[in-house]
């Protein structure tokens, strides 16, 4: 759980960082550049959901993926979601 948190605060933290920082480049370097940031930057809030939501391989309580190693033993299927506990 730790490194889907990790990896979702840094992505969003450069995703901000990267806002703020494309108004002084704005000034300082062009319109493109601030553009280029606003880009990469929009990009990047996708790609984070994407990887905080992945589960953890190696963290045997991170059980929250229906499928795969990691999988609740409790969730026979059928229904959607996990079976709550």
């Amino acid at each position: 759980m730790k490194r889907r948190v990790r990896q979702y605060s840094l992505l969003m933290g450069a995703c901000v960082l990267l806002f703020a920082a494309s108004a002084p480049v704005y000034f300082l370097f062009g319109t493109g550049w601030a553009v280029a940031m606003c880009v990469v930057a929009s990009v990047l809030p996708p790609v984070a959901m994407t990887l905080g939501n992945l589960a953890d391989p190696d963290d045997p309580g991170d059980r929250d993926a229906r499928y795969g190693s990691n999988a609740d033993p409790q969730d026979h299927g059928g229904e959607e979601g996990p079976t709550p506990h």
